[in-house]
């Protein structure tokens, strides 16, 4: 007698069906709750993880092809005027070799910046789990903290796409920086140099930052149950 066909069980009522790796990362932009809802059942993060290594990597290739690493560096540098004035008031000989030393620094630096986000981002889903944790009184675990804050991170990926497309289709190199790349902020239109303080705080009123931070607090919202406003006020306080 053949054997009768298994079909799988029906999610039971009231709750939403498992969400695979790609409807995740789709439904981060398109409908967060989904997605950081599904983070409360399976706190997996290799999906952003996975795109944050890809794009990283080919936009510091692209950068090193279309720029050079030493124009890279010397459009750096014209934020650090104290720095710059004393590599220029070196002997030329050692200029050079300062300047040829820097660039392969930052060559290497550029390559391997997604092992140095990974450890920012725990650092910070740190702080956002002890303070959701412990001032909240938040259900939450760390590993849903970091899940959450990988996810939120997606949209800083549309921002290296966009700053690969300048690229690209020739984008000026002499004012290409890998910290602020396309004129998504106010300090992309600022001289560093005049003010580091009113340049950093115009440079994180960034539009693809503060999307970050609205789906981490709607991450933590979903996650932790806690309300929309606590979330909202530990995120961007």
């Amino acid at each position: 007698m053949a054997a009768m066909p298994v079909t799988p069980a029906p999610a039971p009522a009231g709750e939403a069906a498992p969400l695979s790796e790609p409807a995740r990362i789709l439904n981060t932009f398109i409908a967060p709750r989904k997605t950081f809802t599904d983070v409360r059942r399976n706190a997996s993060w290799w999906g952003p993880f996975l795109l944050i290594v890809v794009f990283s990597i080919s936009f510091v290739y692209i950068g090193g092809e279309k720029v050079g690493f030493r124009k890279i560096m010397e459009n750096q540098l014209r934020a650090q005027p104290k720095r710059q004035a004393q590599i220029e008031n070196l002997p030329p000989d050692q200029r050079e070799q300062q300047m040829e030393k820097g660039a392969t620094i930052s060559k290497y630096v550029s390559y391997g910046f997604w092992a140095i986000q990974l450890i920012i981002l725990l650092i910070i889903s740190g702080v956002l789990f002890a303070t959701f944790k412990f001032a909240a009184g938040a259900d939450i675990k760390f590993k849903q903290a970091f899940a959450i804050v990988m996810y939120a991170g997606l949209p800083g990926l549309l921002r290296v796409l966009l700053a690969i497309l300048s690229l690209v289709t020739g984008a000026s190199p002499d004012s290409f920086t890998f910290q602020n790349p396309v004129a998504t902020n106010p300090g992309y239109f600022m001289n560093p140099a005049d003010s580091p303080f009113l340049y950093s705080l115009a440079s994180s009123c960034d539009i693809f930052l503060i999307w970050t931070l609205v789906l981490t607090a709607i991450g933590f919202t979903c996650v932790s149950k806690v309300k929309s406003g606590t979330a909202y006020a530990i995120v961007f306080g």
